[in-house]
């Protein structure tokens, strides 16, 4: 019987590698191996599948297996692959079509009684097979609806290894099987963001600075006592972002799918929300494991937001990890024998106490002056500067409760409309160019074919600070970007003096 072949899809990150099953087998005494760089997980495999094959009711042979995993340098985790194995085993031996088997992607897990399990990161694996060429992919039931999403593809859901064996032409005796459910991972904060901007009462600075970082895609730092509403500005800015596009809901959905959370038939195009505790650890946030690595919550966050309430609670370490993803918009992961690249186009928001006690200002607040600054300093001067609009948010008064009461704010409806049209507008100016947002804009092209060059009129205030020391160049070309957007938001043409300078007060808000 020459040697038979599938394949299935090996995940380093979101790249999904497209691996070639070979199975082989010889008149030797009964053995079952599996070589190719397999992890512990896949090398159990080999039991798996047997005791698989023989409850679902298709035994393998009692002969010599040995299944090559191909490209043999590549490493491959996890139990996905036991479908593959299974079907590639199969047909070796003849009990189903050699062809049939060879033209479908398998991917799925195997239970000892012959059920296929759910696994994780189906859309991406689904995905990349996609792109290498294949037209049909076989996947566990649960899985299905998740594999769907990728277009131009045919997604066979089967429920057991019987089920998939008598698909590829097998002559075994149909059975009735109960499929196995999909039980999602953790989903906490994937959804928190909730409730209308209406609903913040007062703090006009605070509603302009939220409209602003939704409108330009700018990060944003609020200081304020505890009770000023700084969890709750947050958690509006999600509902006042414009939906995704195709691509970055595919996207968002893959990063959902490998970090075991839900993926409904259907694609989300709301942005995520994600809110990690200041327990959090530089893996949960940037992403990392031992073996299959996994998306942190700054990866989940990507096309969304990442909010850090109580942010010098966070460990520094943990903060500072933020640093270059800020920068350059992806995570690099390395390990010994690989690199794995995750996506991190997010808006951060931070959120803080302006002291220990949090009463910084009252009479209450018995914090000395080096306690204070000792606090704050524990969010480190290189994360702040890649901040655009850093905000103090005051208490909330009696006066300024009743005047919120008599003049209601903004609605979400309201906001994002406005975000909309400024995001628009920022699209139409920088049509040619690879960049959709004023965040994104790189400083040299602001300050040379942007239009706002240094020692004008217009950046004069901009560029004495700059002179004083009050601002890094870093933090120059972040004013220019917020006056932008402030520009559009008021649909002018270019900025004027009068943004740039509303653009430097929101840089300066947050003080040491």
């Amino acid at each position: 019987m020459p040697v038979a072949r599938t394949h299935a899809v090996a995940l380093l990150g979101l790249t999904g590698s497209i691996v070639e099953v070979e199975a082989d087998l010889s008149a030797q005494l009964p053995g079952f191996s599996i070589i190719g760089l397999p992890d512990a997980a896949l090398a159990e495999a080999r039991e798996r599948v047997r005791a698989a094959a023989v409850n679902a009711g298709c035994p393998l042979p009692q002969r010599k297996l040995t299944v090559n995993l191909s490209p043999a340098a590549l490493p491959k985790h996890g139990s996905g692959f036991d479908l593959a194995v299974a079907m590639a085993c199969l047909a070796a031996a003849g009990e189903v079509s050699v062809a049939s088997v060879a033209s479908v992607v398998h991917l799925g897990e195997l239970g000892l009684d012959g059920r296929l399990r759910p696994i994780d990161g189906i859309l991406p694996s689904v995905l990349a097979a996609s792109r290498a060429g294949f037209e049909t992919v076989m996947v566990p039931h649960a899985n299905a609806g998740e594999a769907s999403l990728v277009p131009g593809i045919e997604v066979i859901g089967v429920v057991s290894l019987l089920e998939a064996a008598i698909r590829h032409g097998g002559r075994f005796e149909p059975r009735e099987v109960e499929p196995v459910p999909f039980v999602a991972g953790d989903v906490v904060g994937a959804d928190a963001a909730s409730g209308d901007l209406a609903e913040v009462a007062g703090n006009e600075d605070a509603v302009e600075a939220l409209l602003v970082a939704a409108s330009g895609g700018h990060h944003l730092s609020m200081i304020g006592p505890p009770g000023a509403g700084k969890t709750m500005l947050a958690s509006r800015l999600p509902g006042i972002l414009p939906d995704l596009d195709a691509d970055a809901a595919l996207e968002v959905s893959c990063l959902r799918s490998l970090a075991g959370r839900a993926v409904t038939s259907a694609l989300s195009f709301r942005p995520p929300f994600e809110a990690p505790h200041h327990t959090a650890t530089a893996a949960a946030m940037i992403g990392g494991g031992s073996r299959l690595i996994r998306p942190g919550a700054a990866a989940r966050a990507s096309h969304g937001v990442l909010f850090l309430d109580e942010a010098p609670e966070f460990p520094a370490a943990v903060l500072d990890v933020l640093r270059q993803p800020l920068e350059s918009g992806t995570i690099n992961i390395h390990r010994a024998n690989a690199v794995a690249s995750f996506p991190a186009r997010f808006q951060l928001v931070i959120a803080a106490n302006p002291c220990p006690c949090g009463r910084e200002g009252t009479s209450e607040c018995t914090c000395p002056p080096a306690a204070r600054r000792r606090y704050m300093a524990r969010i480190s001067g290189p994360l702040l500067d890649r901040i655009d609009l850093q905000l103090r948010v005051p208490r909330l008064t009696a006066a300024g409760l009743r005047l919120a009461r008599e003049r209601p704010g903004m609605s979400s409806a309201e906001a994002r409309r406005r975000v909309v049209a400024a995001r628009a507008a920022a699209s139409e100016r920088l049509k040619g160019t690879p960049w959709r947002t004023n965040a994104e804009v790189p400083g040299p092209w602001l300050r040379g074919t942007g239009g706002l060059h240094p020692g004008g009129r217009i950046t004069a205030a901009l560029d004495r600070s700059l002179e004083r020391g009050g601002i890094t160049m870093r933090g120059y070309d972040r004013v220019l970007k917020v006056a932008w957007t402030l520009a559009d938001l008021a649909g002018c043409d270019s900025p004027t003096i009068a943004h740039v300078g509303r653009a430097l007060y929101f840089r300066q808000g947050f003080e040491r």
